[in-house]
């Protein structure tokens, strides 16, 4: 694996995600309560940026058309969406968030 840094815990503000770009592929990296979790920062519906949209209840929401996708596995959970996000692990060294992009949790290749 080969994580790196992604961005700070001091970042993070209540219900949003944070957009960052690693090799080459956009990431929403979002956090619930303690935890947090990488997914491409692409709706499979409406192709806009996840991390435009509100994190809560360990989801992340489209801004466009309400699509949910559990940060875990990178399911939708609504509709319209029916395709999944790649999801990537999440190491927190200190202050600073870690994600490593060279492989997905759940098998989706990133678009």
């Amino acid at each position: 694996m080969a994580f790196q840094r992604a961005c700070d815990i001091s970042e993070f503000r209540d219900g949003q995600a944070v957009a960052v770009n690693l090799d080459g592929i956009d990431v929403a990296v979002a956090r619930h309560e303690d935890e947090f979790f990488a997914v491409q920062d692409l709706c499979t519906h409406g192709h806009v940026a996840l991390s435009e949209g509100e994190v809560e209840d360990c989801m992340i929401e489209c801004w466009l058309h309400g699509s949910r996708f559990d940060l875990r596995s990178g399911k939708p959970t609504t509709l319209p969406a029916t395709e999944p996000v790649a999801t990537f692990a999440v190491q927190v060294n200190g202050d600073e968030i870690l994600v490593d992009v060279s492989q997905t949790l759940n098998g989706v290749t990133p678009d």
